[in-house]
């Protein structure tokens, strides 16, 4: 009996462990209507940690906001999109000048997209040895992609001195990027490059700026949950009162 036991235990630890799913590295989730939301990882502090991008199709191509974080993700993502869609990838926009958001624009550029970062995000892209676009911003811009209107809002420094956020007034769509946190999250995250004073202050703008979103795209955490940005501007405030004194 006990030598059955030990094979059934056998078993079953090798089901387990040939039975986990392992994460892709590409996921493609709909969010509604046009509009995509796609993940790669990255690893922070050696832990693995999910990075959220966008994409939206319309008539004249597909806009993608951010790139992945995983460099190996920068070709997969274009050709699920084509196989997905039959649509090329045309126009591509960093909200900051990280990693997880501009890693791949010079492999995009390369390949005929349009790429495009705020003045500031080149200069510290350039400052700290990343990749850059190859079109630049001057002051908050509003694009018209086929049927689609969409702007950019720089709001003030927060999680880095450059992060802006795109509002879709229409579809009442926030990508607010690494500055908006998890509705679940405990802390504000990385904070290397933050104005920690300011970082409320921001975060207001936003909410006055893009009133009653019925979606908020966040980076790294869950982004179902439309009290990321009420609960990131909690954060920020106890943030600021904690540096304050």
């Amino acid at each position: 009996m006990p030598t059955i036991l030990l094979i059934i235990s056998f078993l079953f630890s090798v089901t387990n462990i040939f039975g986990q799913s392992v994460e892709p590295k590409l996921k493609i989730s709909p969010l509604t209507g046009d509009f995509y939301i796609y993940t790669t990882y990255g690893s922070y502090q050696g832990n693995p940690v999910p990075a959220n991008g966008m994409y939206l199709v319309t008539n004249d191509g597909v806009v993608l906001f951010d790139t992945p974080w995983d460099t190996t993700q920068f070709q997969p993502l274009l050709d699920s999109i084509k196989l997905k869609h039959h649509k090329d990838v045309t126009l591509c926009l960093a909200t900051h000048w990280h990693d997880d958001k501009t890693a791949g624009l010079e492999y995009y550029r390369n390949k005929g997209i349009k790429t495009y970062t705020t003045i500031l995000t080149d200069e510290l892209s350039k400052k700290n040895n990343k990749k850059r676009s190859e079109f630049l911003m001057t002051k908050d811009t509003l694009f018209h992609v086929g049927q689609y209107f969409f702007e950019t809002y720089y709001p003030g420094e927060g999680h880095t001195k450059d992060n802006i956020v795109i509002w879709f007034d229409k579809q009442k769509i926030l990508y607010g990027g690494c500055l908006i946190k998890g509705a679940d999250e405990e802390n504000l995250g990385y904070l290397g490059d933050a104005n920690v004073l300011e970082y409320e202050t921001t975060l207001k703008r936003v909410q006055k700026r893009c009133p009653y979103p019925k979606y908020i795209i966040i980076s790294h955490s869950d982004w179902n949950n439309i009290n990321s940005l009420k609960h990131s501007i909690k954060l920020a405030k106890k943030l600021k009162n904690k540096n304050s004194h």
